[in-house]
């Protein structure tokens, strides 16, 4: 199923960047082709807004009357959605972000059609959509024998509406159809078995669109959906049986495309950055599927990599909006549907091969809002830069002297602990040691966000930035909360030239207060009570404790096409890790090189290594039976984790590339007794 998702995400992305490039004839954008490379699992660079640009001018059809809205157009959509799944389901509630939880939770998915308009202005259309759930919000969790839950809605519906210039309001109704699931629960909470089903019903609803200018259009829309009931027999389980019938609403707001709107009457505007526009759009697209073969495994636990070998994939596929507000200021919105897992559910490798790999994982896309803040850029005066369109980034022109202020939902990394060669599984190296600082425990919830705030001076040859974000309410939780401090970074960055060739410095310290264990704690009380199991000392004595460490990051170009990088972290290692994976020490680095040489200058091959380490309370935790976030074989022989991974990027065309790449782990999760493993991946990308 996931392969349908992608290639129908691939298509659209094709289709838009086709039509986009014809439209791009007519407006130019400013840039080089590679600014707009996408970095969306967290780690780039600050981006500060542009001081002022005005809009760009509106289609020609829609000043003198409105548009024709007839053809074909895709889009995406997200929104809240709430319901029933019948009495006695015990339904699983779903995240909100800020709204009570419920049954869908927020939702986000695709959605695509054709409309024909009339003389008269009546339009008539055909459109289908297909929209997931967000992920269960477990705090809202009550014990029961049995959950039930959606998994994902799709509509195919007809529309007529009435063209008032830009605004086309709309009825719309047709046929509607969900999966559901029922989950048997053991008495410690897990998932014993699941039972799907799906269901099929009809759904009815109205809209308006606005035409924006050119081929986008912007819509408000509610539906109710009725789907028919189907009972779940139980009785295998010792349990009633339940009979679900889902009866759900919905409010989306979505963007769409339409195709060949490409207003060729337009004047084209002057070669300038001061005519970028005050919104932007950016889409990605990636699948990794991943594998190893059987490996030297004497004893293992359900937290260890598999040894007789495992294939696993992930999918994601992001929209990045971004609109300036007023003068330095903008809002940025990044939703994301993400599917699959990483190998062994994302568990038993420390520095784990995935960069996409969430903790947990999903059968079915879920949806999330990834990013949402607001960034406001303070001028100090004198030279300024170009500042080109991109993911995250408007287009325009921006002091280089410059105060940035970042303020809502986002990862670390998007601000800290960059690097021009190696921060990006999307688009180079995947293992999370080597486009990392492995012991930089940065604050993040299982799928790597936060929430908080960051503060940037910059200045033309070094900048200073710092930040404040909310930590996991315990290690591993999905909740974020300030646990009595929260997080906090700062790092110096320093920017030079070796050799005629541009090269950076970064120096960070970091310092988390959460909800932990000391390892040195739990184990003196699993000896001192021979009966208590390692883990549930650890449980049993955490408190409000700080962890801190450091990290050093540096990038250098030899050539135009040839760079170096390196990175070295350090924590503690006295406390739990609380949010990102099972290392206190770390070192890494490699170089990446274009293909110039071989006549593809867009390819890459890039080298990197990594090798990783436990304090030595940390080790003796582990060897007693200690779990940790990702690791932990119930005992351990220690040698340190040493990674080597390769790979090759082929750019397929200006907006898509496959990658080839190979990893070497020697001592999996730091254990002698096991491994090595060889992982094979093949990635494919695409953006626009």
């Amino acid at each position: 199923m996931v392969i349908a998702f992608y290639l129908l995400a691939l298509g659209l992305v094709a289709v838009l960047q086709v039509t986009k490039a014809h439209a791009q004839e007519l407006q130019t954008t400013p840039g080089h082709p590679d600014a707009a490379r996408l970095n969306t699992s967290g780690p780039q660079p600050i981006l500060a807004m542009p001081t002022k640009a005005p809009g760009a001018s509106r289609d020609n059809k829609v000043e003198s009357g409105g548009p024709d809205w007839s053809g074909v157009y895709f889009g995406g959509h997200t929104g809240f959605g709430a319901g029933s799944l019948g009495p006695g389901t015990n339904p699983v509630l779903n995240q909100s972000v800020g709204l009570p939880p419920t049954v869908t939770g927020m939702i986000g998915g695709f959605q695509g059609g054709y409309n024909f308009q009339a003389s008269d202005r009546w339009v008539l259309g055909a459109e289908a959509d297909v929209t997931f759930v967000s992920p269960p919000d477990e705090t809202r969790r009550i014990p029961a024998p049995f959950n039930t839950s959606l998994d994902v809605v799709g509509t195919v519906r007809g529309r007529i509406g009435y063209a008032f210039g830009p605004f086309l309001p709309y009825a719309t109704g047709g046929l509607a159809w969900t999966r559901t699931n029922v989950d048997i629960n053991g008495d410690d909470g897990s998932v014993l078995s699941k039972l799907g089903r799906w269901h099929a019903g009809w759904t009815a609803g109205a809209g308006v669109e606005m035409a924006l200018g050119g081929p986008w259009t912007a819509r408000v829309q509610y539906d109710y959906l009725d789907l028919a009931s189907s009972t779940y027999r139980l009785d295998g389980a010792g349990l009633r049986d339940v009979s679900v019938r889902p009866r759900t609403q919905r409010f989306t707001l979505g963007l769409n495309y339409r195709l060949g709107d490409v207003a060729s009457t337009l004047p084209r505007p002057p070669a300038t950055v001061e005519m970028s526009p005050d919104w932007n759009i950016h889409g990605q697209t990636t699948f990794i599927a991943q594998g190893y073969p059987a490996i030297r495994s004497p004893y293992a636990s359900s937290a260890s990599l598999p040894g007789g070998g495992q294939v696993r994939e992930t999918w994601t596929a992001d929209a990045f909006l971004g609109v300036r507000l007023w003068d330095g200021g903008a809002f940025y919105f990044n939703p994301e549907l993400a599917q699959g897992f990483g190998l062994n559910g994302t568990l038993g490798l420390a520095g784990f091969p995935n960069g996409e790999a969430q903790k947990g994982g999903a059968e079915f896309p879920k949806f999330r809002p990834q990013r949402y803040y607001l960034q406001q850029t303070f001028g100090l005066g004198g030279e300024q830069e170009d500042v080109a369109d991109g993911p995250l980034q408007l287009a325009g022109r921006r002091d280089i002297d410059r105060v940035t202020v970042t303020v809502g939902r986002f990862a670390v990394g998007d601000f800290f602990d960059a690097n021009a060669y190696a921060k990006d599984p999307r688009a180079d190296f995947m293992n999370w040691a080597i486009w990392s600082s492995g012991a930089y425990d940065f604050p993040a919830d299982l799928p790597g966000m936060t929430r908080g705030a960051v503060i940037e001076l910059n200045r033309k040859d070094w900048a200073v930035r710092a930040g404040a974000f909310q930590v996991p309410r315990e290690p591993n939780s999905d909740v974020l909360v300030f646990n009595g401090g929260g997080g906090g970074a700062v790092e110096f960055e320093e920017r030079h030239s070796l050799f005629g060739q541009p090269g950076k410095v970064r120096i960070g310290a970091f310092i988390n207060r959460g909800y932990t264990g000391a390892y040195r704690d739990a184990i003196n009380l699993a000896q001192a009570s021979p009966q208590t199991d390692i883990n549930d000392a650890m449980t049993a004595l955490r408190r409000n404790q700080n962890k801190y460490g450091f990290y050093g990051n540096i990038e250098q170009a030899l050539t135009a096409d040839l760079g170096l990088f390196a990175r070295a972290s350090w924590n503690d290692g006295r406390t739990e890790i609380l949010s990102f994976t099972d290392i206190d020490r770390s070192i890494s680095g490699g170089f990446s090189l274009k293909g110039s040489a071989w006549g593809r200058p867009a390819d890459t091959i890039g080298v990197g290594a990594a090798v990783n380490g436990l304090s030595s309370a940390h080790r003796n935790f582990l060897a007693a039976g200690g779990t940790g976030l990702l690791i932990g074989d119930g005992r351990l022989r220690y040698g340190h984790e040493s990674i080597v991974e390769a790979y090759y990027a082929l750019r397929v065309n200006g907006w898509s590339t496959v990658t080839f790449d190979y990893q070497f782990v020697a001592n999996p999760a730091y254990n002698a007794d096991r491994g090595p493993a060889s992982i094979l991946s093949l990635r494919a990308h695409a953006e626009f």
